[in-house]
């Protein structure tokens, strides 16, 4: 009987580890790097960051899928939604045997080399649930208790990587749809690698599904999902030592963003100004955002411009993905903005200056590659004016865009790269000045 017993045991954890085998582990290639990491003055990984070769990195994350379970075609998280918002950190290792990171990060930053450096997921280690994310009346298990154990632990692990960067900022990656858990993962570990490895980067994953039918059910996900994004952006505001959050939202993760911000601007709408820095929001970037016009036009009205410290919108006219959303809704989108289409709020809004900036990118290398959707990533340029919002917090016209002076929307001129290679030759010389 014992012998059975064992028998049976050792065949019941062999059939869980090959069902845990059989997944074939998910990847994405090193984007093109940012075209200001080609000037030599600019060197991302001349400071020492948290992570020194030959550790892998791990990046801390959010996200409100899920846990993947035997049965389970994911590794980690699967796509449909949790109740409760989930902390915890995932290790990242390059695809190859060959290379170290060291030999990647000097690789990364040269012109046609990255695309043959895959990265990937190797484990995660599952801090817990947010405590404040934990609603009797939203959830479907009585079992799930508020404890405040896992949101200390990542408060904790959040402030040590702050702790040992010039930068005290963190980064806030939303994805878009159709993509898995570790996507959202992986974009936010390549777009810390090219920060340098400054600050805090995470990503929050929400659920959405791979299916190209799934679009309008995830839609209504994103939408689920902008209460409880409210909710992690005030507990990092109040339990961590960030100076500044900035949050970049691609595409249908757009909309949980705004929709988050416009509950905060209701919230807090008598809230003097002083006060509603308390929440800490820096740049809020909003690229090829799958959000409708006159939704968006709400928004500003509601006022969400109040928060941040800016709301920059990157639009391109030719992006198809867009271009289906808006056959699909009837709907023009705000990516996909241009100067004869802005509604009275919108032009308000830039007419008065201030928080709102638009850039049209349909003047930077590579910014239609593919469907034209993710030139965030495809275009060296265009991931070079975000990545240098993110990290030097400089304006549009210091970057080097040029203004309409018609419509007030920014865009890239051919000098463009000449201009930027000066501003932040110099930003990164004060960025790693120690700080008083």
């Amino acid at each position: 009987m014992r012998d059975e017993l064992f028998a049976t045991s050792a065949l019941i954890a062999a059939l869980i580890l090959s069902s845990c085998a059989s997944h074939k582990r998910y990847e994405i290639h090193f984007m093109p790097p940012p075209a200001f990491l080609g000037e030599g003055s600019v060197e991302p990984f001349k400071a020492a960051g948290p992570v020194e070769a030959p550790a892998d990195p791990e990046i801390l994350y959010a996200t409100l899928r899920r846990p993947a379970g035997p049965e389970s075609e994911d590794r980690f998280y699967t796509s449909d939604r949790a109740e409760e918002v989930r902390l915890g950190k995932g290790r990242i290792v390059l695809g190859r045997s060959d290379i170290t990171w060291e030999q990647a990060r000097q690789i990364s930053i040269l012109k046609n080399g990255t695309d043959r450096y895959p990265l990937q997921v190797d484990s995660i280690e599952e801090f817990g649930i947010l405590d404040r994310t934990v609603h009797p009346s939203m959830s479907e298990s009585a079992e799930v208790k508020a404890d405040p154990e896992p949101g200390l632990r990542f408060a904790s692990a959040v402030n040590a990587q702050l702790a040992r960067s010039s930068v005290k900022d963190v980064y806030i990656y939303v994805h878009g749809y159709r993509v898995n858990f570790e996507n959202p993962v992986l974009i936010a570990a390549e777009l810390w690698h090219f920060l340098g490895y400054k600050g805090v980067f995470i990503p929050f994953a929400w659920p959405c599904h791979r299916g190209k039918l799934a679009y309008f059910g995830d839609t209504e996900s994103a939408r689920f999902s902008a209460l409880y994004f409210r909710a992690f952006l005030q507990y990092l505001a109040e339990q961590t030592d960030v100076e500044r959050i900035h949050i970049l939202g691609y595409s249908a993760g757009t909309r949980l963003v705004a929709a988050s911000l416009d509950q905060l601007a209701l919230i807090n709408h008598d809230r003097t100004d002083d006060e509603l820095q308390r929440l800490r929001l820096g740049n809020v970037i909003l690229v090829a955002s799958d959000i409708d016009r006159g939704i968006f036009g709400g928004y500003l009205l509601d006022g969400i411009l109040r928060l941040p410290d800016r709301l920059t919108l990157y639009t391109s006219t030719k992006d198809k993905a867009l271009g289906m959303a808006r056959f699909a809704f009837s709907r023009g989108r705000i990516g996909q903005y241009n100067p004869s289409e802005l509604s009275s709020p919108t032009r308000e809004s830039l007419h008065h200056g201030g928080a709102l900036t638009i850039i049209n990118v349909s003047e930077a290398e590579d910014f239609d590659s593919g469907n034209g959707h993710s030139y965030f990533r495809d275009s060296p340029e265009v991931s070079s004016d975000v990545l240098a919002t993110l990290l030097y917090d400089l304006p549009p016209a210091e970057r080097g865009l040029v203004q309409d002076p018609d419509s007030l929307i920014w865009g890239f001129p051919p000098d463009y790269l000449t201009k930027l290679f000066a501003a932040i030759s110099t930003a990164a010389t004060k960025l790693d000045q120690p700080r008083r």
